[in-house]
């Protein structure tokens, strides 16, 4: 019988210089998971292993204090599937969330996303493919192992001239990328459309610029930015006010034809439900970025991406946030529009395994077991170190 014997978690520092419109990065930390199995696979013991997006914090208390330890003193038949041969992740979670009410979808949904996706590698592993493959065969999708990706950048930091943030974009362009974003609202409307027009000249009409205002604009300023944006074809206009202001997003669609995008910050089904419901996106050119290690992990995912079919919309329109592998393989798996990518920050947790290059803004997935953090070998340090 499978059995879970450990739950480990580490809390790391991601600190940069960096920063967006409402934080800064100097201080960001991660937690790092490890499911420790009693399984042996290739004379090893599986492991699987998750970690939280960046901008949000390690929720390493949450994790010790509730949800490992209800996983570890759980019966260990009542964690498993009905052949018994691998662990359920929907029993797993269902054990994680005992004794929680509804509602509160903050940090919670971080600690418990961050395991899950730990959970859902040591089954893949434990199955013996891709967790993408896996995906694909349990929901009856073709998996596609080419996933487009784009790259996320153009923060702000002491010092970063305009020079700076057009070599930084060339950089991604040289990468393979065909779309890239910046962040604005940290400088005032004038300052961010000079660095937009900056950008988009290096561009040169090889690539599209997506641009993220990270919840900072109220109706007014959103407005503002909006009626200067609409000229410039945007990839998307990301993130305009607080996630859970359904009602000012709504009234952007007025003044913005172009491409929306929203959804990071919004930590389950009932959050994705709401914001389609009253938040005015448009399934025709809007996107979805919801992404599953905030909100509860995979579980809660497919919960959400039930939701968004209901709603009438094409999981094609769902771009997850994070820049990690997980996402990818959700990507891959279910058929997803794609993913975000952060091809120099937050390592070693952003970016894929070693030998992976973007072509055409796209790359293709390597068949690694479980969610394939084993293929990129600074990423695996790090994991090995907690739990092998």
């Amino acid at each position: 019988m499978v059995r879970i014997v450990d739950v480990r978690e580490v809390t790391r520092p991601i600190s940069s210089p960096i920063r967006n419109a409402y934080i800064d990065f100097t201080k960001m930390t991660t937690s790092l998971v490890a499911v420790v199995t009693d399984v042996v696979r290739d004379g090893k013991r599986v492991v699987g292993y998750g970690f939280n997006s960046n901008g949000r914090y390690g929720q390493g208390g949450l994790i010790r204090e509730r949800f490992a330890a209800r996983i570890t003193e759980a019966t260990p038949a009542s964690l498993l599937n009905a052949a018994g041969d691998n662990l359920d992740p929907d029993k797993v979670w269902a054990a994680m969330m005992t004794n929680e009410k509804p509602g509160g979808h903050g940090e919670r949904s971080v600690a418990v996303g961050t395991i899950d996706m730990a959970v859902w590698d040591a089954v893949a592993k434990i199955a013996g493919k891709p967790l993408f493959r896996l995906l694909a065969e349990r929901h009856g999708v073709q998996a596609d192992p080419r996933v487009f990706v784009y790259a996320a950048g153009g923060y702000y930091y002491q010092g970063k001239d305009l020079s700076a943030l057009r070599g930084e974009m060339r950089s991604y362009l040289d990468r393979g990328y065909t779309v890239v974003k910046m962040k604005i609202g940290g400088a005032d409307l004038a300052e961010d459309c000079r660095r937009i027009e900056a950008v988009l000249a290096e561009l040169g009409g090889t690539a599209r610029l997506a641009v993220d205002a990270n919840g900072r604009f109220d109706l007014e300023t959103g407005i503002a930015y909006a009626k200067a944006l609409r000229d410039y074809n945007l990839f998307w206009y990301e993130e305009v006010g607080d996630p859970l202001d359904y009602q000012l997003q709504a009234a952007l669609a007025e003044f913005y034809p172009g491409p929306m995008a929203t959804g990071e910050n919004l930590f389950s089904h009932q959050d994705a439900r709401n914001l389609l419901r009253y938040g005015g996106m448009r399934a025709d050119r809007d996107w979805l970025q919801f992404d599953c290690a905030l909100s509860y992990g995979l579980c809660e995912y497919l919960r959400t991406m039930q939701v968004v079919r209901e709603a009438g919309w094409s999981l094609r329109r769902c771009i997850p946030h994070g820049g990690h592998q997980m996402s990818l393989n959700i990507a891959a798996g279910l058929g997803l529009g794609g993913n975000e990518s952060y091809p120099d920050l937050f390592q070693p947790y952003g970016g894929f395994p070693d030998g992976v290059r973007v072509e055409d803004g796209h790359i293709t997935m390597p068949d690694l077991p479980g969610i394939g953090f084993e293929g990129k070998s600074d990423l695996y340090a790090e994991m090995r170190a907690l739990a092998e």
